[in-house]
């Protein structure tokens, strides 16, 4: 994991073979940190996790912790370096760790993302002296509460450096609910509208690989939780023919070897068809496009609320200007301009009502006067005569009744 890590050839010295990471790409930058009163060739990597191997007794012993970081990408590359070093020097060096820094930055060949800019940091699981690593595991390094301290550190290293550079961009290393219970217990709407949302996933290398293969991971049900203990050998005296023993008790030759096996725990069936969510990346979009669903429905959420409080400022505004205007006015004046419109409208309907009745008592004329002069062409002349007559008597109704003009009728 070093070499892959730091892009270098490493010899594994346990199984004499050379890791040879040399040509990898998207490594940044590596160094080796340790104490001031660590021997100087442990920050060699290759001598460092050789002799970290040759202190473990267990084949199952863990070797280091690793520890990944997100970078923020707002920051130019030497700031990066300065943040990464200042974090790792006051959390883990001063506490006796050795760490083995690698910092990676995206390759546009490959299709990463150019913001994904992150370090991998492997810390030794014993603390440095001047002869090597100790003989004995460090155990409180293993603390969930150190873990909290960590994480809180690191998002307040980052948000020094992001203010220092004078960006706005903040980092928490909180959860979303947490966040959001506070924005709630502050007041603030918008924040709690941005938090509400799923946690993303992240999608590794594999992950993306095989997304780009095609492969689609099938699941079906299994029975876990069954335990059984491994066979055990046992040698049994040398017993007599016809020998009598204890139930349990087998009868042999010397040197005979029984195999006796531990009660089996009964399992459990989990169907994992139904609660598998796919391929990492597909999991990723799903969840991204949950939390857009959610964004929509917050919206119209959001929409319907603000017509609501437009109506009821329209109603507000409404009373507040009849308050006001009665105030003003006096407390007739809405009855005056209510009897006002009334008679107002009673000389439009006379004056409507005069005009029907002439344009009736013309056209009976019209047709008197067709019968009369047997002719069409006498008749229009006539026609248009009657029609002047019309407007000026429409005109005189006007001004009689309402004082309004004609109609502006038009003739041919």
């Amino acid at each position: 994991m070093a070499a892959y890590r730091s892009g270098q050839a490493l010899k594994d010295e346990r199984n004499d073979a050379v890791r040879d990471y040399s040509k990898r790409r998207g490594v940044a930058h590596e160094e080796v940190m340790a104490p001031e009163n660590a021997a100087p060739w442990l920050k060699d990597r290759e001598k460092l996790w050789n002799h970290a191997e040759q202190l473990e007794k267990r084949e199952d012993a863990q070797l280091a912790r690793e520890v990944n970081l997100a970078l923020p990408h707002e920051l130019k590359p030497e700031e990066r370096l300065k943040l990464i070093r200042e974090f790792v020097q006051k959390e883990f060096v001063d506490r006796g760790m050795v760490a083995d820094v690698a910092i990676h930055e995206p390759v546009t060949e490959k299709g990463d993302d150019p913001r994904n800019h992150h370090a991998h940091v492997l810390l030794t699981m014993r603390k440095a002296t001047s002869e090597g690593l100790a003989a004995k595991k460090s155990r409180e390094w293993n603390s969930s509460e150190l873990l909290s301290g960590w994480r809180k550190s690191w998002a307040e290293i980052q948000n020094a450096y992001l203010e220092r550079a004078g960006h706005r961009s903040r980092v928490d290393h909180r959860s979303l609910r947490v966040q959001r219970d506070e924005a709630a217990r502050n007041g603030d709407r918008r924040l709690m509208a941005l938090l509400d949302r799923e946690p993303e996933i992240h999608v590794g290398v594999r992950a993306r690989a095989a997304s780009r293969r095609g492969y689609k991971p099938a699941s079906k049900q299994r029975v876990v939780g069954v335990r059984q203990q491994p066979a055990r050998e046992q040698k049994l005296p040398v017993r007599a023919p016809g020998f009598v023993t204890r139930p349990g008790w087998v009868f042999g030759l010397p040197n005979q070897q029984s195999k006796q096996t531990g009660p089996q725990r009964a399992g459990r069936a989990i169907n994992y068809p139904a609660i598998d969510r796919g391929s990492r990346v597909d999991w990723l979009t799903n969840l991204m496009l949950g939390n857009n669903e959610r964004a929509k429905e917050r919206i119209e959420r959001i929409d319907r609320q603000t017509a609501r409080f437009r109506r009821r400022l329209d109603y507000w505004e409404r009373g507040f200007s009849w308050r006001v205007e009665g105030a003003i006015k006096g407390k007739k004046f809405r009855y005056h301009r209510a009897m006002t419109a009334s008679q107002e409208r009673a000389r439009k309907q006379h004056a409507e009502k005069r005009k029907k009745q002439i344009r009736e008592i013309i056209a009976q004329l019209e047709n008197v006067l067709v019968g009369l002069r047997g002719g069409r062409e006498g008749v229009l002349t006539r026609r248009k005569a009657l029609y002047r007559w019309q407007d000026r008597l429409a005109v005189a109704v006007d001004r009689a009744l309402g004082g309004r003009q004609s109609d502006g009728r038009t003739r041919e």
